[in-house]
């Protein structure tokens, strides 16, 4: 049984502040490179990293839920990360985007009995409440401007996979080496993305700036292996609400980054809405006594 004090460890503080940097790492890379061209870097760089480490540990490979492991990947990596990626390219502000794909602790709750979980009255209110205060925290930042037909159903599409992956692997695979798992999915992931990356995009195009490398080793080690990493061991340890319920704390998250680091603009409104997203967390994690 999970625990209250779990979500108020550094695990999920951690998991939260990773996740974050993933809108500051596509503005630092996206001008320099294809999205498709860049993530099937990000899948290679992971793949690189942990293959090697499996061989040497002899870590054990997941035996009779192969497909199950490698289905949940596709939709946690390349159906999430090539939806919100091309979006973006595509002129979809991130605010935007941060707002549509947040909608996804309540189409968790909303999809929970069918993998026989149930959300609890107090648990509805507190993501009543997240939606709340990220749209607060976006509210100042939306523009319509490049705004798209293409890039609004990217973002959807990011959104259900997101949603789809983590309840599919909460349901049919909570249980896996994280290593070789993760090789399972970013191996599937690489496999599907390729051929619209090949098709649509020229790698050529990848300009090699410091910048554009720095974005890359940051979305393979801090995002694509340790924020991973963290989601799945908060998947094993608690019901698939309560972990969604998290990124709830992203769109705020990744405001106060984009203030310190590139000067956006931070309203008050901005800061009552994480307040209100952080009351909502809490509505949805806190156990009754």
């Amino acid at each position: 049984m999970s625990r209250p004090a779990s979500f108020l460890s550094p695990i999920p503080i951690f998991f939260v502040f990773l996740w974050s940097t993933g809108f500051i790492v596509a503005k630092f890379g996206l001008p320099y490179a294809p999205p498709l061209m860049f993530l099937l870097l990000r899948f290679t760089g992971v793949l690189a990293l942990l293959l090697p480490a499996v061989l040497i540990l002899k870590a054990p490979w997941p035996t009779g839920k192969f497909g199950h492991v490698a289905l949940a990947g596709v939709l946690l990596q390349a159906g999430y990360l090539s939806g919100v990626w091309v979006a973006i390219k595509l002129g979809m502000p991130a605010g935007v985007t941060a707002l549509i794909v947040g909608m996804q602790p309540i189409l968790t709750a909303v999809s929970a009995p069918l993998i026989g979980e149930s959300v609890r009255p107090r648990q509805w209110l507190g993501l009543v409440f997240g939606l709340a205060g990220v749209a607060l925290v976006v509210y100042a930042k939306i523009t319509m401007i490049g705004l798209s037909l293409a890039a609004i159903a990217l973002c959807v599409l990011a959104l259900l996979s997101i949603t789809a992956g983590t309840m599919y692997q909460r349901r049919f695979c909570p249980q896996f080496d994280l290593r070789t798992g993760t090789i399972i999915q970013f191996a599937a992931s690489f496999i599907v993305v390729w051929p619209f990356a090949v098709y649509f995009e020229e790698f050529s195009d990848i300009q090699w700036t410091p910048r554009v490398i720095g974005a890359l080793a940051w979305a393979v080690l801090a995002l694509s292996i340790a924020a991973i990493f963290l989601l799945f061991a908060l998947i094993r340890r608690s019901d698939a609400t309560k972990v969604t319920s998290l990124l709830y704390l992203t769109p705020p998250t990744t405001a106060v980054m984009a203030w310190l680091m590139f000067g956006e603009a931070f309203s008050a409104l901005g800061v009552a809405g994480m307040a209100l997203a952080v009351t909502g967390v809490i509505f949805v994690v806190k156990q009754t006594k």
